[in-house]
């Protein structure tokens, strides 16, 4: 028999593998996946509701700051940034640990978890007496840049864990 008669066929391939539908092994890791995102998005949902009086903070020290600038006083403006500090502090720690203290106590305290102690060795130490002076009095030189940076950092620094 002629070989160029036989009906012969080129060789047929399977088809290649597809992707779909996905092994077990796969929707396990993308189970896995979709359980870390969700977790991740929910420890940044927490993180922003936490930091919402930080936020309000802030926009309210801009205000006292645009404030100062309009007509400066700096016994209003120091009265003004302890009002804030106090509020913005009880709204991350328990009343009872915030709300008596006063002087010295009071400025220790703000400087929790900051590096240096801005508050009673720094510009934040004029906050101990000058808002309870009248406003109209003559008030020293008070360094008004460095002491808006100081309650800038401390709204913005998160405080350290409870021990």
């Amino acid at each position: 028999m002629d070989p160029e008669q036989i009906p012969l066929r080129d060789l047929h391939l399977p088809e290649a593998i597809g992707w779909w539908p996905l092994a077990p092994g796969w929707w396990v890791l993308l189970g896995l996946a979709g359980l870390v995102l969700l977790l991740l998005f929910r420890k940044a949902w927490v993180r922003w509701r936490e930091d919402a009086a930080r936020r309000v903070a802030l926009r309210e020290l801009a205000r006292v700051e645009s404030t100062y600038h309009e007509s400066p006083n700096p016994v209003l403006l120091a009265t003004r940034l302890s009002e804030l500090l106090r509020r913005t502090m009880l709204a991350y720690s328990p009343r009872k640990e915030v709300a008596g203290l006063t002087g010295l106590q009071w400025l220790a305290w703000l400087d929790r978890g900051l590096d240096e102690k801005p508050f009673t060795e720094g510009p934040g130490r004029v906050l101990k007496e000058l808002p309870y002076r009248r406003a109209d009095s003559p008030a020293r030189a008070v360094d008004v840049d460095a002491l808006l940076k100081v309650v800038r950092l401390r709204l913005k620094t998160r405080l350290p864990e409870a021990s």
